[in-house]
């Protein structure tokens, strides 16, 4: 008689249970560092609003007197986030500090 070379039914399931397992484990940490990623990359691209905001008074003796004027100006590429939810906008004309909000 010949002896078949392969899995049984039980090894396959024991795989696939360990499998299941370590996605389970997986997938929420990867979620949590996502959230991480988003929120360190909307303060790198509010600190580069407020550095060119400075470049554009440099440039031209005056303020811009909005995020989209920065844009059309070239000293940014976009006024939106990396994923989109969300847009840079002035938190006030006096400071000039750059604050986020939803896009809608």
């Amino acid at each position: 008689m010949k002896t078949q070379q392969g899995f049984t039914l039980i090894e396959m399931l024991i795989v696939l249970a360990v499998i299941s397992i370590l996605l389970l484990l997986l997938i929420p940490n990867l979620a949590e560092r996502n959230n991480d990623v988003q929120g360190k990359g909307e303060q790198a691209m509010i600190q580069l609003a407020e550095s060119q905001t400075q470049a554009y008074f440099l440039d031209n003796g005056r303020y811009p007197s909005s995020i989209e004027e920065l844009v059309e100006k070239n000293y940014l590429q976009t006024n939106l986030l990396a994923n989109g939810t969300k847009r840079l906008i002035y938190q006030d004309t006096v400071t000039y500090q750059v604050t986020t909000e939803d896009v809608n």
